[in-house]
């Protein structure tokens, strides 16, 4: 009698699988380079006969059948293959006991088991519930069964049977002020079909009742409402709470940091990021200090835009005294985060903005010129406004006219091209500023009619361009995950599921603004006037690995441009279908969307169209939107970590690389690139050192075959015109923006940094954030004997045709753009050696590039005082705090992020 179950090592018992078999002993087969199908399956057929001989019927132990394993692959005289197999089962059996050790727990259960080590990690670092000793108290199937529940709260309560989108009913709202005095006594008590509520899922499902009884739609009394909880009426929404918690513990889709740790927890906060509104009074730059000082000590982070705040030297008329200008009250926000230190390993994420025709601008440009660690505006990434005016001006070569915000008179004009200048060289030597492009941001802002203004800030890392206390409320999608593999074994993208998925995540965030518990009334009330979303993506590179693309390629641009469409296609879907069952966001009559606008660039080029957006857009003409705007792309540092993929739209940073943990150290593989040398017989330790000593690329390595040199590209493999090609081609189909850094060499020049500041603006970008490698200057303590040299990254085909076609169409750019010196590698190379003499600015000497080595580093001989001012800037704190161990910081979408455990500058991540 055939064996029908097998018993796990948790006590489960589940269906015996014998493609299980198969995939673990063709691993081991792969490992020592034998790829014969026939004799795969010939292994396979002995092995299942002889479990059903032995066990004919019963139920065997996991490890018998894998006794089984080894017995056979002897008997076939695979000793090779037995060997790779036994080592193979040891493996398992240490990262099961790690995992253990990790999550403080002596079973793991098949959720501990979808996820990494790495994953588990970052998990246990920073996401599960912790006692007062600091304990694990929480498992990662608690974790997003709490996140799960709270996201379908807000379906019972827009149930046909509870809610009326027209509202004419009243209630007694006194019944729902006591529950909420007795939260106590429903903890658990409570349930959704298998899923119990907490006493905060409790309190969130009461807040919303008692939101929208006020304006009239809830049918029943909130007694009822509970009543139908505790007879099981809801319980048809089990199925929907189970289906969220398998897209996260499938890794199929994350929230962003904060829902993930604040879910059905008393914070309660859901949103990474806000915009707080900054005016010329003190009494609205305090207000600006405390709204910041709330919002960071629940995690969050703020962008300010500071220009409407008087020049320095200005008159002050209350006191007849001079005015101190932006850069000083900057400098007091930073205090305020710095103080705050949310929860002592994360510093304030702050946005800084100044436009670009303000006096103080020059000032402003330059104040982290003295930073070498974080003892300058540490808690701020700072970025130049620009709007259209200022191009026309460097185009024509006209004087630039500053503007005193309080009067509205000019005070000077400067020379465009200088003030570019010197706004290129300080991203070049410093990597701040950023530059924000507002009138591309609102070329197609839909809400400019509703709100009456123009959009004039953004969230710290740059891809949500917000209103004064808006919120950013996002979620990543997993692209890898929607690879498939047809019967050949090749491998395709599984559209439809993509498309459901996504609306599903725009569901979840949609009702994540009903049951988030914003920081201040202001931002409750602004959020839920626009209901602005985020839907995004990660693992965009392991995806292209998997299908085989280049990232840097046509094939690579098509793929993201299809991908984003779909993503703003079927998040408006969703959006569309809400309006009809709960209504449009309440700004929708005033916006432009009643006159068939999109805030979607892509839209307005149907010969790129691959879906119907005319229907779309007559639905939204007809029925209104739910949501304000859709999607984005934002920094994923550790929750794609968590979901054991590729960063955000970020070219992989390290395909290989040395990790450090206490019993030694270990080469960390990207899965898909491993898969890959493992498929062709090339996985070995010595490859994997050169790899790692090759600065983590396998670019010009003999043992690397030609085609996946083109496809297993890193970040430092690309040039900066493919990066920017990338955000343009992504940006193509967004509503709001994407966050991602512009990866240069250490010998890029000033001149390269302007002309990609050029290229991004005319491609459509809506800002961009440039770091040359090194140029924080952070390693300087520590100079190192000289390096081999690295493989120049080349601009593809694709890049160099957009160039070209970008600076033929306006001439007026080749002053800025010299197409082939950028393309021979000598683009202002004299100049940008002498820029340092010419701003008098100290420019960075024997730094050593932070890609060269992304893992632990040697701790520099200096004092204590001095590494820690790099904590966080140039080093992980929290790996030096808990192990003392210097881990080089990466440059991600904007935003240094640790690769050992996932601690990240950015709020979102």
């Amino acid at each position: 009698m055939p064996v029908e179950k097998v018993m796990k090592r948790d006590g489960r018992i589940v269906p015996f699988d014998k493609d299980r078999i198969k995939w673990a002993i063709q691993r081991a087969m792969l490992e020592v380079g034998v790829r014969d199908e026939k004799l795969l399956n010939k292994v396979v057929r002995r092995v299942v006969r002889r479990v059903n001989e032995l066990y004919d019927g019963q139920t065997p132990h996991i490890e018998n059948i894998q006794d089984i394993v080894e017995l056979e692959l002897m008997r076939a005289g695979l000793f090779d293959v037995a060997k790779a197999y036994i080592l193979y089962r040891k493996k398992k059996a240490e990262i099961r006991e790690e995992k253990k050790k990790i999550l403080n727990k002596d079973k793991l259960d098949e959720i501990d088991k979808r996820f990494s080590i790495n994953a588990l990690r970052v998990l246990a670092s920073r996401y599960l519930i912790k006692n007062e000793k600091g304990e694990i108290i929480e498992s990662p199937r608690e974790l997003f069964e709490r996140v799960a529940v709270l996201s379908v709260i807000p379906d019972l309560l827009y149930d046909e049977r509870i809610f009326d989108r027209d509202g004419n009913h009243e209630q007694d709202l006194s019944r729902v002020e006591e529950y909420l005095r007795t939260l106590d006594e429903y903890e658990g008590k409570l349930s959704i079909g298998r899923f119990k509520l907490n006493r905060y899922h409790f309190e969130r499902l009461l807040n919303l009742y008692r939101e929208l009884a006020e304006k009239g739609q809830m049918k029943v009394p909130i007694d009822d409402v509970i009543k139908m909880l505790e007879n099981g009426a809801f319980d048809r929404y089990e199925d929907e709470v189970e289906e969220y918690f398998r897209l996260m513990t499938s890794q199929v889709f994350m929230p962003n940091t904060p829902a993930l740790i604040n879910s059905g927890r008393p914070l309660g906060m859901l949103s990474a990021c806000f915009v707080v509104p900054i005016e010329d009074d003190m009494e609205s730059i305090m207000k600006a200090a405390h709204d910041v000082a709330m919002i960071q000590k629940m995690g969050g982070g703020t962008g300010l835009n500071f220009s409407k705040l008087r020049p320095e030297g200005d008159l002050v008329g209350t006191t007849t005294g001079a005015a101190s200008g932006p850069v000083s009250f900057m400098h007091l926000i930073d205090a305020v985060s710095d103080v705050i230190k949310q929860g002592g390993v994360r510093r304030g994420a702050n946005m800084g903005i100044l436009e670009v025709w303000h006096p103080d601008i020059e000032k402003f440009i330059h104040a982290k010129e003295k930073n070498i660690g974080t003892n300058v505006l540490s808690n701020f990434n700072i970025s130049v406004g620009i709007w259209a005016d200022f191009w026309e001006a460097l185009r024509e070569g006209k004087r630039y006219p500053l503007v005193n915000p309080r009067t509205g008179e000019r005070v000077k004009e400067i020379d465009p091209k200088s003030l570019f200048e010197e706004l290129a060289y300080m991203a070049w030597a410093k990597a701040d500023p950023g530059v924000v492009f507002f009138d591309v941001i609102n070329k197609r802002n839909v809400l400019e009619p509703a709100k009456g203004e123009k959009i004039r800030a953004t969230n710290p890392c740059g891809e949500e361009p917000l209103y004064d206390y808006e919120s950013c409320n996002l979620a990543s999608i997993n692209l890898a995950k929607f690879v498939k593999y047809d019967e050949e074994g090749k491998p395709y993208f599984d559209w439809d599921e993509y498309a459901y998925v996504i609306q599903k995540v725009a569901k979840y965030l949609d009702n994540a603004i009903d049951v988030n518990k914003f920081p201040l009334p202001e931002i409750d009330r602004n959020t839920k006037l626009t209901r602005r979303i985020g839907v995004g993506i990660m693992g965009l590179a392991d995806a292209l690995f998997k299908l085989g693309i280049a990232y840097n390629s046509k094939e690579g641009y098509d793929f993201m441009r299809k991908a984003t469409e779909y993503l703003t296609f079927y998040a408006y879907k969703y959006s569309v279908e809400a309006a009809k069952k709960r209504g449009p966001f309440p700004l929708y009559e005033k916006s432009a969307y009643k006159d068939g606008e999109l805030p979607v660039e892509g839209y307005y080029h149907r010969e790129i169209w691959s879906l119907p957006w005319d229907e779309l857009a007559e639905e939204v003409k007809r029925f209104g939107v739910r949501n304000g705007m859709t999607t984005t792309c934002p920094p994923t540092g550790s929750v794609s970590m968590i979901a054991d993929t590729s960063s955000g739209i970020e070219p992989i940073f390290a395909l290989v690389y040395k990790k450090s943990v206490t019993v030694g150290e270990f080469y960390y593989v990207d899965p898909v690139f491993e898969a890959e040398l493992k498929k062709r017989g090339l996985w070995s330790d010595e490859i994997l050192r050169k790899i790692s000593d090759n600065y983590g690329s396998i670019q010009g390595l003999e043992e690397i075959p030609e085609d996946m040199q083109r496809i297993f590209v890193t970040s430092m493999d690309i040039h900066w015109l493919d990066h920017i090609l990338a955000q343009a081609n992504i940006q193509l189909w967004l509503t709001d923006s994407a966050s991602k850094t512009i990866n240069m060499p250490n010998d890029a020049t000033v001149e390269d940094v302007k002309a990609a500041y050029l290229l991004a603006y005319k491609l459509g970008c809506k800002g961009i954030t440039v770091y040359r490698d090194g140029s924080l200057s952070v390693q300087v303590y520590s100079v190192e004997g000289e390096k081999k040299q690295r493989v120049k990254a080349k601009p593809s085909k694709y890049a160099v045709e957009k160039l070209k076609a970008v600076v033929e169409a306006e001439p007026w750019l080749s002053k800025f753009i010299n197409v082939e010196a950028i393309l021979n590698g000598t683009n202002g190379k004299e100049k940008t050696e002498s820029v340092g003499i010419t701003f008098s600015i100290s420019r960075p000497v024997a730094a050593k590039p932070m890609h060269e080595h992304p893992h632990h580093a040697e701790k520099p001989d200096v004092p204590e005082e001095k590494i820690r001012e790099l904590l966080g800037v140039a080093y992980c704190p929290v790996c030096y705090e808990q192990d003392g161990e210097l881990v080089e910081l990466r440059m991600e979408s904007g935003c240094a992020t640790c690769p050992r455990c996932g601690w990240s500058k950015c709020v979102i991540s």
